[in-house]
């Protein structure tokens, strides 16, 4: 009998409550699942260093929005699964998400690189059963969305630095270029250096912004 040891971070308890239910429901024969759950980050990374000087979780489920730690520490998902990373280093991390953003998909992957990434309104109760059993054995996997952003970019033959990145995704939200520095921590000036030179990597000949962003949309990096 395999013992799997699940850790599941959500707020919305009627979400793990699923989780929970499809995964006991269709784990194969030989496998007892232990599963732990928490709705924020004081009491996850609690479990999490508790288990790490015990016994350590197989699996971890983080979603990324969740209330912070008390002392601001933890912020949200991603920060859960770098503790975990840290001090689990075995433990397989599935990222669950509404995000569906190319700048956040790209994000999770760079700093976390998961063994599972599932957007949630990819997913149905069988490719959740089905994505936990294909990471227990030949991780990674990715739902629909997030395959499709890294097919979109890897086939596209333009290289875009993380702040460029950020760049066009502010612009998407409606952040105009003079409040960027704001956000990001350059010079109104070099930013506008910076568009610039993305509107000539993405070809837009008439140099607006809304050119600029659908190419950018089109290419797979919004």
């Amino acid at each position: 009998m395999k013992h799997i040891s699940i850790l599941m971070v959500d707020d919305h308890p009627i979400i793990i409550e699923g989780y929970q239910n499809v995964l006991m429901a269709t784990k194969e024969d030989d496998q007892t699942l232990l599963i732990d759950t928490a709705n924020n980050c004081d009491t996850a990374q609690l479990m999490i260093n508790r288990a790490s000087n015990g016994t350590p979780y197989d699996v971890c489920f983080f979603d990324i929005s969740l209330p912070a730690s008390e002392d601001g520490k933890y912020a949200s998902g991603e920060d859960l699964a770098l503790l975990t990373q840290k001090v689990m280093p075995d433990a397989k991390i599935i990222i669950l998400t509404m995000f569906n953003e190319s700048f956040r998909i790209h994000n999770i992957i760079k700093e976390i690189n998961p063994d599972g990434f599932l957007i949630k309104s990819d997913l149905t109760s069988m490719e959740l059963a089905d994505a936990f059993q294909q990471i227990l054995r030949f991780p990674p996997y990715y739902s629909s969305t997030v395959s499709n952003y890294i097919k979109k970019t890897i086939s596209s033959e333009i290289y875009v630095d993380d702040i460029n990145r950020k760049i066009i995704h502010l612009l998407s939200q409606g952040i105009k270029t003079k409040s960027l520095s704001e956000y990001i921590p350059l010079s109104t000036s070099a930013i506008e250096k910076r568009k610039k030179q993305l509107k000539l990597i993405f070809s837009v000949k008439d140099g607006k912004d809304e050119s600029l962003l659908q190419e950018a949309r089109e290419k797979g990096y919004l």
